[in-house]
């Protein structure tokens, strides 16, 4: 039997993406996301408007995809209520953002140059993409939110994770963090609520990270 429950969310399950961009001075934004999904040698990204790492991609046009597994849940929450963007809105600052210029730093985490883009690569992360954006396709029914279609550059996995002899991830080795309904996942087991779930009480339209 099914029900009608009117779900306030549609996060059902995807990778989390902690994705490295460049701001206006320079220095390395970092924003953890998790509406993400590839085809071929590019992905989409769903984004809001209103967020420094949206910014920073229209305006720089690169960014890397860094995919964290789940022994890395508390450095990915660790960013979940900061923003890079100096100009917090009422709104965010309930939500209980903050504002940090740091987000590495913040996170624990230790920059990695990239080879083919500005934006670094996350050292920590065993699989890091470097892409350069190609379109961006507005939400006809939530004009606040963009795909962003990236191409998919270079990709970096760490060696442990490659069938020796091959050009393939090991499925079994490979632990990546999941977000289901605002909760991380990882090896299938429940690891704890994000904390992004403590602040957002809005409708899923408006449930983007700050950047």
């Amino acid at each position: 039997m099914h029900v009608v429950p009117g779900l306030k969310v549609l996060y059902f399950g995807t990778p989390v993406v902690l994705i490295s961009s460049r701001n206006p001075d320079g220095s390395a934004n970092l924003a953890p996301m998790s509406s993400a999904w590839w085809l071929h040698q590019s992905c989409m990204l769903g984004l809001a408007n209103s967020g420094q790492t949206t910014a920073n991609l229209l305006r720089e046009r690169e960014c890397v995809l860094n995919l964290p597994s789940s022994s890395l849940v508390d450095a990915v929450d660790r960013l979940a209520l900061t923003t890079g963007k100096p100009e917090i809105s009422e709104y965010r600052r309930a939500q209980g953002y903050r504002y940090e210029p740091n987000k590495f730093a913040a996170a624990g985490l230790t920059e990695q140059a990239s080879e083919l883009v500005s934006p670094p690569r996350v050292a920590q992360c065993p699989i890091q993409l470097e892409c350069r954006l190609v379109a961006v396709h507005p939400f006809a029914s939530a004009p606040n939110l963009n795909a962003f279609e990236v191409e998919v550059l270079r990709a970096h996995v760490e060696e442990s994770l490659v069938i020796p002899g091959t050009h393939y991830v090991d499925p079994i080795g490979w632990d990546p963090l999941i977000m289901k309904f605002c909760e991380f996942f990882g090896e299938g087991h429940n690891l704890h609520p994000s904390r992004l779930a403590e602040g957002w009480q809005m409708p899923h339209q408006l449930r983007q990270p700050a950047g």
